[in-house]
């Protein structure tokens, strides 16, 4: 964790961007007490949907159409799991 003033946060943000793009947690001070935190956004690449997909597939008293979507929808995904859609 890195700890930072705000006026060299706000001489260098774009540098502390990278940084909390890249996994590092910064403290941001003012007057020598923390002020706010950057940390890395959480990211996602459609694993999570996919898991609720399968949770549902297969499951009794579901209505063949919903089933036939869900089944349509995982696969459309399945395929993307490795890319991180957030990554351009």
């Amino acid at each position: 964790m890195k700890e930072i003033s705000a006026s060299e946060a706000s001489r260098n943000f774009s540098a502390v961007l990278d940084e909390a793009e890249e996994g590092e947690t910064i403290i941001v001070t003012r007057n020598g007490r923390p002020a706010a935190m950057i940390v890395p956004a959480p990211r996602a690449n459609g694993r999570a949907v996919l898991d609720v997909f399968r949770s549902w597939h297969g499951r009794p008293g579901l209505d063949a159409e919903f089933e036939a979507n869900v089944t349509a929808a995982r696969d459309a995904v399945s395929g993307e799991l490795d890319e991180d859609p957030w990554r351009g």
